[in-house]
């Protein structure tokens, strides 16, 4: 019979067994108790059987701190363990009809293991924790004595079979042989534990009786199954191998010619730890060993807590919720497959300052964007933690890069973690990175060429960071992380999941260089190497010499009669475009734009390596949803959208928007819900407040919901909704008063109709030529914006400088402090492009592809800049520096941004508050802004001017004192007027309302040029 994935099924009583490897620490103390989850409602009496692995602990006794679901915790420090099977001990409780249990463990001499603060929360049944995962699973096999668990000898009929199951694929720490005999009954879910055998190896024998085979299917006790395909797998007696999905019968034991595992890794060098708060990263250069090191034990001490063990399968550790200003040391372990554990590192030690409002690990932080000024980093560009990941793909050499030793992936997430409180430190507290998914295009360093949307691309991970790693290590220091997301293309290539095109490739004499050597089994993963060549396998796997069954590309593998700038001839079929016939319709649009003003741009391909998606088919925004879904679950704090502007904007609200923000409500909670930032990039680079007339293709349409039923079919309702808009034009369009005060008051914003995207503001960073344009046309637009304090403002970026210049801003640095004055007390949030801060690349030309060295242009590694040592205990506070960063950090605009941000920080005004020009005269960039929250209390409101000198009427009377100056004026007639502070410089008077809301006077010491 073939057999499904089977539920797991409750049982009466529970077995649990917790690998002592897999040890992890709790926020609580010893003798605190957990919040227990409310009791099931059962009646009768459940036991727990409780297992805790050994082998990477060395404890000498082991004890189980408790407490029943609903029920009291045992007295400190628990009940005693006792020995089980090789590696483990167990314990067997009586849960008195509860549904579980709350568990920690120690070894009764204060070293603990509570699951990260978490505790570990045990159901009923049969469940294993090793190496801090939990497995539903009997690790010792049914066997309670203490030595090892022994394979079931054959019944009187002789019939046994061996199994053998290969975990490198899979990659379980439990796995578990879920089995019946031929015409016998199949075990209990999960089935019976297998035994490590030798690395990448698990073994089980079980008796068959009278029967002369089995269907098996294997699982790693929570839930995840490997059943054939829903087949099961048919196994004869004897000994049996299964790896990935080959079945070898009457095989040789894969571990007889394997010499057991008794070398540790090396011991982990160079472990760093940095306290930010209650909050402290640990870093630490990877170990190395004989068969690949599977993770690392953390070992804590300090603080009323004692020492505590935790596990990581990285080299960067985000440990949070520490008690205020005391000191902690770690040691780091390295640990492999066969439980061999390294000797403990130096020890490193930081102290802790006080707590802050932190977000836990892995949770998004959730509070109002408009607080959290942006730093713009393209990851690979950035800083280079880690330089086995580099990758310089097939344009390398033609590029010029090599003659730099400037692989253009650089930079990864490790460099960024190392980093984070240089980026602090320069006042920062949200970082933009640019997309994480795996990108093909062999120049896709930037990562706007997704290809396999569901997995982050290995060139920007390593052992030293994962992406949830570096979520983790931002998120302790109170950083949060914007993803770039692209939902309207793919690479050329396709998307992994989705539809792959098979391409024609002819590797003649001409075309070696290009079309890698199709290798059996081998999928592209942007980081395999061809040893013989030491280029990265690129489209080997995608060609094909032989027509594909089903080929709908015309004239396959037949020249086209034309020739390549090299003089090589070119076949039909060679490169995906839409217009081959190697896309399917309904996943992909079939044309190239005409128009970018025009509709066909949301429906037709913008550049021959980004292939299209039909966004408007059902399945497309599946696979798109489930994707980004992804990244929500490990708590990213919001998206900035990619091409949004290329997407029919009924598409976003209907499908995309409320995707979102379902997956971040569900996750996360409808407060934290409402704080997850969506800003798309709506490309409208031009000085008009419409782009072109057209409504359709305007920045600030994309912030509103429809107004209006369209067709039920998505394509119907795209060209409705065009049409239906240009038609009704520029004059009849929404409007919002959501940025503006109402006289000197501040009223609550009216977000009814807020799609749930804000936008970046293109007006302004197409006129930032002048800060004075910029703030002209900026205000231009907000009323047709549907609440503009959103708004994420740059002078330039990857693309663009200001009027779509193609070089970064060469207008100095006296422009420059002028243009961060603006941005940091104008509405909207301030974003500055990575290296602006030293007017990094200054004139150079943003992007010219692989026709020149990286070196040259705006997207250069900035890492130079950074090396050494920067400490940062607060936003825009930096306690410790050294080296070339300590330099960087020197520099004029990095002292007048760190001010800037101190000001801005201060005052809720500039953070949230609406603004208005009425009764403010001078002529120049003057306004006043307001902030007021009747449920905290908060009423803060500013008079500023930037560069000009203004005099403000009509406000009201009181005593008002200027945060850069700290100039105080009283005011009993409504106006107060402000000379000309000069270029760069500013005022922010600020009302003193007394108590909480008491204006704070001069912020900071005098700058170069905020004085």
């Amino acid at each position: 019979m073939k057999k499904i994935r089977p539920p797991l099924r409750r049982r009466t009583g529970a077995v649990v067994l917790v690998s002592a490897a897999g040890l992890v620490m709790s926020l609580l103390t010893a003798t605190q108790t957990a919040t227990p989850a409310a009791a099931a409602a059962a009646t009768g009496e459940s036991t727990a059987t409780v297992f805790y692995y050994t082998k990477t602990r060395s404890w000498s006794s082991y004890y189980l701190h408790y407490a029943p679901n609903g029920g009291a915790w045992t007295n400190v420090p628990g009940v005693t363990m006792e020995a089980a099977c090789t590696d483990w001990v167990k314990k067997t409780v009586d849960l008195n009809g509860a549904n579980g249990l709350q568990a920690t463990f120690n070894n009764g001499s204060g070293t603990w293991d509570n699951n990260g603060g978490r505790n570990y929360d045990l159901g009923t049944g049969t469940i294993t924790v090793k190496d801090g995962v939990i497995a539903h699973s009997d690790p010792c096999g049914g066997d309670s004595g203490g030595g090892p668990s022994p394979s079931p000898s054959p019944g009187q009929d002789g019939n046994s079979a061996t199994v053998f199951y290969s975990t490198t694929s899979v990659g379980w720490r439990t796995v578990n042989l879920h089995y019946a005999p031929n015409g016998g009954a199949w075990t209990a879910v999960p089935g019976v534990g297998m035994e490590a055998a030798c690395p990448g190896w698990v073994r089980k024998t079980v008796d068959l009786g009278k029967a002369t085979g089995l269907a098996a299917t294997f699982n790693n006790g929570n839930g995840v199954w490997d059943n054939n395909n829903g087949n099961n797998y048919a196994l004869p007696t004897g000994v049996s191998t299964v790896q990935d999905r080959k079945v070898t019968q009457n095989a040789k034991d894969p571990c007889a010619a394997v010499v057991p595992d008794t070398t540790a890794p090396t011991v982990p060098t160079s472990v760093k730890a940095s306290a930010t708060d209650t909050s402290i990263v640990l870093t630490w250069e990877p170990s190395t060993d004989d068969t690949g090191v599977t993770g690392y034990q953390v070992t804590r001490t300090g603080g009323s807590r004692g020492t505590v063990v935790l596990d990581t399968a990285s080299t960067v550790y985000a440990d949070s919720g520490l008690e205020e200003k005391t000191a902690y040391t770690y040691t780091v372990r390295a640990l492999d497959a066969a439980g061999n554990i390294s000797a403990a590192s130096a020890p490193a030690t930081a102290t802790t300052g006080s707590k802050p409002p932190a977000a836990k690990p892995g949770e998004m932080i959730g509070t109002d964007p408009r607080k959290d000024p942006i730093y713009f980093v393209l990851t690979a560009r950035f800083y280079d933690g880690d330089s086995s990941n580099n990758r310089g793909g097939n344009q390398h050499v033609a590029s010029g890069n090599a003659a730099n030793n400037d692989p253009m992936f650089r930079g990864d997430f490790k460099g960024l973690v190392q980093k984070l409180d240089y980026v602090k430190g320069l006042g920062f507290s949200a970082i933009w990175i640019t997309p994480v998914v795996l990108n093909r295009s062999d120049y896709d360093f930037h990562g706007y060429h997704g290809w396999d949307f569901y997995r982050v691309d290995p060139r920007l991970e390593s052992a030293g960071a994962s992406y949830q790693d570096l979520i983790n290590a931002a998120h302790a220091k109170g950083i949060k992380i914007y993803q770039d997301v692209v939902y309207n293309h793919s690479s050329r290539w396709g998307a992994k999941g989705l539809f792959v095109p098979t391409v024609y490739g002819v590797r003649d004499s001409q075309w070696s260089w290009y079309y890698d050597e199709k290798q059996p089994g081998f999928e592209y993963d942007g980081l395999t190497i061809d040893p013989r060549t030491g280029k990265s396998y690129y489209n080997g796997d995608l060609w094909s010499t032989a027509e594909p069954t089903g080929n709908t590309c015309l004239n396959w593998g037949k020249p086209t009669g034309q020739r390549s700038p090299e003089g090589y001839t070119l076949y039909n079929c060679q490169w995906p475009n839409p217009t081959s016939g190697m896309f399917p319709a309904a996943y992909y649009h079939q044309c190239w734009i005409g128009n970018w003003e025009g509709e066909d741009s949301r429906s037709c391909w913008l550049a021959d390596d980004l292939a299209d998606f039909n966004t408007e088919n059902a399945t497309v925004q599946n696979y798109l949803i489930g994707a980004y879904d992804k990244y929500i679950d490990m708590g990213v704090d919001g998206f900035r959208v990619d091409t949004a502007v290329h997407i029919p904007r009924v598409t976003w609200n209907r499908r995309f928007l409320p995707a979102i923000q379902q997956r971040v409500t569900q996750d996360w909670g409808a407060e934290k819900a409402a704080g997850f930032f969506v800003f798309g990039e709506v490309g409208a680079f031009v000085n008009d407040k419409w782009n072109r007339g057209s409504v359709n293709h305007s920045a600030q349409f994309y912030t509103w919901k429809e107004r209006r039923e369209y067709s039920a079919d998505d394509t119907r309702a795209a060209l409705d909704q065009y049409t239906y808009e240009e038609q009704l034009g520029t004059g009849n369009q929404p409007t919002s008063t959501n940025a503006f005060l109402n006289g000197n008051s501040y009223h609550a914003p009216d977000h009814s109709m807020f799609s749930g995207m804000n936008i970046i503001d293109m007006r302004m960073h197409m006129n930032f030529g002048d800060a004075h344009n910029a703030f002209n046309n900026g205000k231009d637009s907000d009323d047709s914006t549907n609440d503009a304090t959103y708004n994420v403002v740059y002078v330039d970026s990857h693309d663009y400088g200001p009027n779509k210049s193609s070089v970064r801003y060469t207008g100095g640095q006296d422009a420059w402090a002028e243009n961060m004055a603006l941005m940091w007390t104008f509405r909207g949030i301030p974003t500055l492009y990575y290296g602006s801060e030293i007017q990094f690349q200054a004139g150079r030309t943003i992007d010219c592809g692989p026709s020149c060295p990286l070196a040259t242009t705006g997207r250069a590694y900035y890492g130079d800049h950074l090396e050494g040592t920067v400490t940062a205990s607060d936003f825009s506070t930096v306690d410790s520096a050294t080296g070339a960063v300590a330099t960087t950090l020197a520099q004029p605009l990095v002292k007048h941004l760190q001010r800037l941000g101190r000001i801005r920080r201060a005052i809720p005004a500039l953070q949230m508050g609406q603004y208005s020009t009425e009764g403010v005269s001078g002529g120049g960039m003057a306004f006043k802004r307001r902030y007021t929250d009747a449920a905290t209390g908060v009423d803060s409101f500013a008079l500023v001017a930037v560069t000009d000198g203004a005099t403000f009427t009509g406000i009201p009377s009181g005593t008002y004192k200027d945060a850069v100056t700290g100039d105080v004026r009283t005011v009993t007639d409504g106006t107060l007027a402000i000379a000309a502070p000069g270029k760069g410089n500013l005022r922010v008077y600020v009302l003193d309302l007394g108590g909480r809301n008491a204006a704070p006077g001069k912020i900071g010491t005098d700058g170069p040029y905020l004085r």
